[in-house]
């Protein structure tokens, strides 16, 4: 081929490579519509009804319907579209950005955690570093982000504070989750109420439970079977209420456009006053759900959201915001059913319909996301542990939580049944979105200093300006608390007191584990029979430790002195990162001599893995500690060996036997024949296994015993009455009704030994 034929045949190569890129980027926009977008859609069935009640619906002129209409143009435009859309989006975790509502705060935090060693996790250690998804290197350390990293390091009152910050941000998230699908579903099945008048109240209360029971009821099977819906449901409903703003616009008063110009928001609180500050309350909620544009990039690139966002979604909300402020302008009676009156007769219900089936989609996107929540928060040491199912085998990701999905029922069917008012519920939610808007502002400051490296000037700025407006729209919010606003209030403080003292609990639970764990030099001078019956066997003994030989241990053979042939010390703990890979999974290290036989399984999982049932564990862990002990050489041994497949961290070069063995997977044996087989013909072009390795196959063949230890925390004597009531009656409350660690593990029943101990902290 000539040059020239060759230079041809890239151009056309690069051509179509960006036509696929191009494709691809559209397919993920029109699909994250249904994702994302569900419940910032169907924020104009109750924004101006919200926004006009009270004492402002005193004040219902062109003036004032102007002035509102700009508040939202302009808080929509500057959160949603510039903070949000250009900034914050930016500072996404390793490409998983904010998963949900709280994703925001703890993607952040995460981030934060990494680069200025905020960590609430125990256990965290130098190697965690060395994973590709820690990602801290990046551009030179600051004099500003240095002096703010001491900071915390030297004050831990303030990183206390930060952590607190992040429950408020993510309480206030999971109130969301029971907030958005009682104003969602209850707006959109109120405006029946227009065509049937003499349709009770109670009857329209009814149908919007009877529709949550029926969402709540289904969320077991997952939505993968019918979110192949939820796009062209969201799609056709913003382009519903697009269509009908512009006729509106037009038909109505054309001259609104006027209304874009920030003057009319100073001449409307110059006219209202204190009813309409007030009234902001019920603008922020045109926002409502801005936060789940990066509900999920680990699934939707931000580049297919931005384009979603910024020429579907955007253009279409503003235009119905605007066409029903023109209807507005000359329907003043109207406005508490402003919505459902600007819709032409003629398609009034294909559009109630589609709006039904919209909110639906909104609620279910908070759901999820909520479940989410409670997941990655069980994962960082913040909730009970909790049964989490896997809803689908195709898609990574998609769970359901049981327990919380029928307590967010029941509370969404307490708030619809004993509020009844779409405008007391829009109070509530206002508040609850403020807040975490402002939790995510202060957290992105410090991201700016921290991890971007920028100059405090630049953090300083950025608070000021998008601060200053949600702090301004919290303060109505707060107006608001008699009225509904205490709902998210009430739910925050309860979620945010389980979270901490569990939290809490956990944490003095560790630390009672490192000041009691047996030492080293006690082991060694058992000898290699450890002072005990060693019985033929593996004996998988669970720790929260990753150093040091736990006291559970101990209590076990002072009580039993008998234990198994190859002892392995299992820690299972989560890193401040995503995902943690496959390959970087187990961490396996030698404890004490070789002819003791002991050794040592960090499994690592980041805040969005989740535990597999079917993981085939026991092969795993018997697989990589043979590569290990194969691996292993005496004169140049550096004990640290990371294995799903055999990747080591040291100094050792075993490329070659990486080599020999990667036709050769360990993950999918089925029994310790096999298993033992694959490794056979797997090492050294056919060299026999050494001793060592031999023993511990036989081990496996005899059977896998796994050593839990079933602790109870108690306080202290002299600990304080607070102190006392959160460890021995919250702590042991939640301890005892929450999923036990072998389920979460799980661990076999037949194989499973508990050891009981007190813990007193």
């Amino acid at each position: 081929m000539n040059p020239s034929e060759e230079f041809l045949e890239q151009g056309i190569s690069q051509q179509n490579l960006r036509k696929a890129s191009c494709m691809t980027v559209a397919t993920l926009a029109y699909q994250s519509l249904g994702v994302v977008y569900g419940d910032l859609s169907t924020s104009p069935l109750y924004v101006y009804k919200t926004t006009f009640s009270g004492k402002l619906s005193l004040h219902e002129n062109d003036e004032e319907i102007y002035g509102v209409f700009s508040f939202i143009f302009w808080t929509f435009t500057l959160i949603a579209l510039f903070k949000y859309t250009l900034i914050v989006m930016s500072a996404d975790d390793n490409g998983e950005g904010f998963i949900c509502y709280l994703g925001g705060t703890f993607a952040l935090y995460s981030l934060l955690c990494r680069h200025a060693r905020l960590s609430i996790l125990p256990n965290q250690q130098a190697t965690d570093e060395k994973l590709s998804a820690y990602a801290t290197h990046g551009s030179v350390e600051t004099w500003q982000s240095s002096a703010l990293k001491s900071f915390f390091e030297k004050h831990p009152r303030f990183r206390t504070g930060l952590f607190i910050l992040v429950l408020l941000g993510t309480c206030m998230a999971i109130g969301d989750g029971v907030l958005t699908p009682t104003i969602s579903v209850l707006s959109a099945v109120s405006g029946v109420r227009l065509k049937i008048t003499a349709l009770h109240e109670n009857y329209v209360v009814l149908i919007s439970c009877v529709i949550i029971v029926g969402l709540f009821s289904l969320q077991h099977h997952g939505t993968n079977r019918v979110a192949f819906m939820f796009a062209p449901i969201v799609t056709a409903w913003l382009l519903c209420i697009s269509s009908i703003g512009i006729y509106n616009i037009f038909r109505w008063n054309p001259h609104i456009f006027h209304a874009l110009s920030p003057v009319y928001m100073l001449k409307f609180l110059k006219r209202t006053g204190i009813e309409g500050w007030i009234s902001l309350g019920g603008v922020v909620l045109s926002i409502t759900g801005v936060e789940t544009m990066f509900a999920d990039l680990g699934h939707f690139s931000s580049l297919s959201i931005r384009v979603a966002f910024s020429f579907l979604v955007y253009p279409c909300l503003v235009l119905a915001y605007m066409g029903e402020a023109a209807f507005l302008s000359k329907h003043h009676k109207d406005i508490q059913r402003s919505f459902y009156k600007a819709i032409p007769e003629a398609v009034f219900w294909p559009v109630f319909i589609v709006a039904t089936f919209a909110a639906v989609v909104g609620s279910q996107a908070v759901i999820s996301a909520t479940f989410s929540i409670i997941s990655q928060c069980c994962a960082l040491n913040c909730f009970p542990f909790v049964k989490i199912i896997h809803t689908s085998s195709k898609i990574y990701g998609q769970i359901y939580i049981p327990e919380v999905n029928w307590i967010l029922m029941c509370l969404c069917l307490a708030v619809t049944i004993g509020l009844r008012d779409t405008n007391m519920m829009g109070h509530a939610y206002g508040l609850a979105v403020t807040t975490v808007m402002f939790v995510t502002t202060c957290l992105m400051a410090l991201v700016m200093i921290i991890v971007w490296k920028q100059r405090i000037a630049i953090a300083v700025a950025f608070l000021v300006i998008f601060g200053s407006m949600e702090l301004l729209y919290i303060s109505a919010s707060v107006y608001k608390i008699p009225e509904g606003g205490w709902i998210p209030l009430a739910l925050s403080f309860i979620f945010m007191a389980i979270m901490y003292i569990w939290n809490y609990g956990t944490t003095k639970k560790h630390e009672f584990d490192v000041e009691n764990k047996v030492s080293m030099n006690r082991i060694v001078c058992l000898g290699p029979s450890l002072g005990m019956v060693r019985v033929p066997g593996i004996g998988l003994i669970y720790t929260n430790l990753v150093s040091g030989v736990p006291a559970v241990f101990g209590h076990f053979v002072t009580n039993l002195p008998a234990f198994h042939q190859v002892l392995v010390f299992v820690c299972v703990k989560s890193i401040q990162v995503p995902y943690i890979s496959e390959k970087d999974r187990l961490m396996i290290s030698r404890v004490g001599p070789k002819e003791y036989c002991m050794f040592r399984c960090i499994v690592r999982y980041g805040y969005k893995d989740l535990q597999q049932e079917n993981y085939d564990f026991e092969n795993r862990l018997v697989s990589g500690i043979v590569q290990f002990v194969e691996a292993e050489e005496d004169t140049t041994l550096k004990t640290t060996f990371i294995s799903s497949c055999g990747r080591e961290v040291g100094n050792m070069d075993i490329e070659k036997f990486d080599a020999q063995n990667q036709d050769h997977s360990f993950t999918n044996s089925k029994s310790s024949d096999i298993l033992e087989t694959k490794i056979w013909k797997g090492h050294g072009g056919g060299a026999p296994l050494k001793d060592e390795s031999l023993h511990i196959l036989r081990a496996k063949e005899s059977g896998v015993a796994f050593i839990l230890g079933h602790s109870y925390a108690k306080a202290k004597k002299s600990s304080s009455i607070v102190k006392k009531f959160a460890i021995n009656v919250v702590y042991s409350f939640l301890s005892k009704n929450c999923r036990e660690p072998d389920v979460v593990l799980n661990v076999p029943h037949t194989s499973l030994l508990e050891v009981g101990m007190i813990y007193h902290v």
